[in-house]
Order: structure tokens, then C-alpha cells, then sequence
């Protein structure tokens, strides 16, 4: 069963909507700067790529729900908007009978944001409950299902940074398998103080614009974000195409074509030299999509522009995938963690339709341990699949393969 993508949502530092920061994407303006809603009392600058201002500011205690649900629920109601479903009310009683899931995946998600409640409880004082309680509620899997009263499985995914593409895989199997017609599945995250003093302790943080692949790369910065995909069954994409004919060039023609997750199991942080859990996800999602690597047209890479992560990552794909072309976006978007391989696998979406793909922002000069240079200018690029990957702490790996509609013809 093919699993359409039907509609994205998506909000990052480059744009608050999907075309304006899929468009920033292809513009050589970047610009991380100093945090804006905390402080970080560091002697050498940690810049940050945080969303542009916007009402999505509103302090948390203000807020039923933490940031990173709000997003989450920003980028959902896009994505519905942008299938032409409609938003699951009595208004919509077509969508509100099906079987609907949500599979979000975070990391910290904005669990590390009540220091003041922390703060009063260690010095004996008895702070109020409400930033608990407002923890509590702030699933972002069960707030978006609440916000558009679904009823199908809920599942917030919490697999370090490829939370997000692994969201997305398994909703894909949520559709396959007939457990769900429709499933909104991406990722979403927040900046913290907390989560940025965290990188920093590791000393992977860097004190400029980031730069992966780059020989001189000395450290990511950290972003923030969010990413939905609509996904449904076939069955459901092709009932729809014909009863809403009139918008049928609204909706995008994509689909997920295969999914492959593996872990290393080396070290905490590190990914293992060999990048043998790298491979690994790789192959299964090729076999899972039942294609070869040289029908991949391009790779949307993780690139954190860490030593480690992008030296093991490099060399991967210069072995399995010689000859194609392969980017990183977090030079324009920061790694927004567990939204990280949702944003990329949207972005992938629009490059595959346009058939274009930006300059791999950051990268200058060729690392000669890697041996095999990114994308340094934009390009056209011709086929109807693409690769979408992550990696993460704990060793884990995962893949999405994506195809266009052509491919099925």
C-alpha cells in the first residue's frame, strides 16, 4: 500500500509558514544570534536559530500547554489546511469517521523549562503545581489530538534527534497496516536554557554560523521548530482526488516510498566510525521501497556540522551513494532536535517537486578525511526519489525514502 503525503505544515527560524522557509532555503542569508527568550551567562556566544517573533511567544505560564505542543499544533492545522481537510468538527463529518492517529516525535520537548518551580522546591519552599500540571497536559501527540478532536492511536516518539523522521516512519506503518486512513505525523521542538547549556557541556556547540561538512566545522547550533506531515492511505488520497477535483493541484503528489531504522550501539553520543547503523537504515529503507541507490536524486542529510556526526556520515555516503548530490539545511534552521527530521523530510517534499535543491549552507572547503564534498551552489536535479535521514544520540539511525507520483506510472 503506497501512503500519500497529502498536506505539510511546518514553522522554523528561516520562515513561520512552509513556502516562506522552504524558499529561505535558497537564499545565501543566515543569521543565528544570541537566544531572545532566555539568557545564557557564557563568556563566548552560543548563538541559536530561534523562530522569528510571533505570538507563538506568549509566555508559558499564560498558556495551557507548553511551546513545543503550541507548535505542534501550529504546524497540524497547516498541514490540514494544506491536504484540504478540514479541520475535524462537526463541519466535517467525512473526516471526523475515519481512523486518525497522530505520531509526534521531541526530545526534551519543554520538559526542562520550570526552573523556578525546581529552583523553590530544592530551597524548601512549596511552589505552585500549575507548571506540573501544565507539563502534564503538554503531550504533544495527545494536545494535537485533542485541538482536532481525532480519535485513532496518539504517540509522542522520544528517540533523541531522529524522533522526528521515526514519528513519520511509524505512522507510515500505522497506514499500511490499516490501523489508521489518515495519520498527522512529524515533530516538534522548542529552545530551553536548559537544552542549550546541556549542548554546550558536551562541547559540540559552536560559537558561529555553523558549518557542515565543511573542513574548519567546529559545532552546530541548536534551532528550533516544527514539521507535520498529512499521511494517508491510498485508498483514501484517490476517493478524495475525485470528490475534490477542483483542488486537486493543492495537493501535493508525494509519498512515503520506504523507511529503515538500525542503532549502532557504540557510544552515548558519538556515531560508530564505520557509520555500520548508518548503513544499516539506509539498505532497509532502499529494500523497503524496493529500489537500488542510484534511483536516490538527492540526499537531505543530517549534517549537524559536529566532527563526529558528520566525518562518519560523509564517508557513508560517498560508499553507498557516489554520484549524488547531498545537502545539509541546518545551516538555515539550526538542528531543532526531535522536529529535525520532520522539517527535513517536508523540505524534501518541495525539492522533490521542484526539482531543485539548495547549496549546502556553511560548507566552504572539502574535508580530505570525508573526501566527498556537499552541494556548494543550487541545483536542478532529475528523478522521483529522495532520502531523508537522521542520526542520533544512542547510536540510532533512520531513513525516509520519498517518491514523487511519477514513479508509480
Amino acid at each position: 500500500m503506497k501512503v500519500r503525503i497529502s498536506g505539510i505544515g511546518a514553522l522554523c527560524a528561516c520562515g513561520l509558514d512552509f513556502t516562506t522557509a522552504t524558499a529561505a532555503l535558497f537564499q545565501d542569508r543566515r543569521d543565528p544570534v544570541p537566544a531572545r527568550r532566555f539568557k545564557l551567562d557564557h563568556p563566548l556566544p552560543y548563538p541559536v536559530f530561534e523562530l522569528p517573533p510571533s505570538t507563538l511567544d506568549a509566555p508559558d505560564e499564560n498558556q495551557p500547554w507548553l511551546r513545543t505542543s503550541r507548535l505542534a499544533v501550529n504546524a497540524a492545522r497547516a498541514a490540514l489546511a494544506d491536504s484540504s481537510w478540514e479541520e475535524i468538527d462537526t463541519t466535517a463529518p467525512n473526516l471526523s469517521q475515519l481512523k486518525v492517529g497522530v505520531s509526534i516525535g521531541t526530545t526534551v520537548g519543554g520538559s526542562m523549562n520550570d526552573e523556578k518551580f525546581y529552583r523553590d522546591f530544592r530551597e524548601h519552599k512549596t511552589p505552585e503545581l500549575q507548571p506540573i500540571t501544565r507539563y502534564l497536559q503538554s503531550n504533544p501527540a495527545a494536545v494535537v489530538a485533542e485541538v482536532f478532536n481525532l480519535h485513532g492511536p496518539q504517540l509522542t516518539v522520544v528517540n533523541a534527534c531522529s524522533s522526528g523522521t521515526d514519528a513519520i516512519a511509524i505512522g507510515t506503518e500505522w497506514v499500511k497496516s490499516g490501523l489508521c486512513d489518515v495519520v498527522l505525523a512529524g515533530g516538534s521542538d522548542e529552545l530551553c536554557r536548559v537544552t542549550c547549556n546541556g549542548f554546550i557541556s558536551l562541547m559540540i556547540n559552536s560559537t558561529q554560523p555553523c558549518r557542515p561538512f565543511d573542513e574548519d566545522r567546529n559545532g552546530l547550533n541548536l534551532g528550533e521548530g516544527a514539521a507535520i506531515l498529512v499521511l494517508e492511505s491510498d485508498n483514501i488520497y484517490r476517493q478524495r482526488r475525485i470528490s475534490r477535483a477542483e483542488n486537486e493541484q493543492t495537493l501535493p503528489q508525494a509519498f512515503i516510498a520506504g523507511s529503515g531504522s538500525a542503532c549502532d550501539a557504540w557510544h552515548l553520543t558519538a556515531p560508530h566510525p564505520e557509520g555500520r547503523g548508518l548503513r544499516r537504515s539506509l539498505q532497509l529503507a532502499l529494500d523497503d521501497a524496493k529500489i537500488t541507490a542510484d534511483k536516490i536524486a538527492f540526499i537531505n542529510a543530517h549534517g549537524t556540522a559536529t566532527k563526529n556526526n558528520d566525518l562518519t556520515e560523509g564517508k557513508v555516503l560517498k560508499e553507498m551513494f557516489p554520484e549524488t548530490p547531498y545537502f545539509s539545511t541546518k545551516g538555515h534552521t539550526g538542528h531543532t532536535l526531535g522536529a529535525a527530521g520532520a522539517l527535513e523530510a517536508a523540505f524534501t517534499v518541495a525539492m522533490l517537486q521542484t526539482h531543485k535543491i539548495p547549496r549546502s549552507s556553511g560548507f566552504h572547503k572539502i574535508d580530505p578525511e570525508i573526501g566527498h564534498a556537499p552541494t556548494s551552489s543550487a541545483q536542478t536535479v532529475n528523478g522521483s526519489f529522495a532520502l531523508s535521514q537522521s542520526l542520533a544520540f544512542g547510536g540510532n539511525n533512520s531513513a525516509l525514502i520519498i517518491g514523487l507520483e511519477e514513479s508509480l506510472n
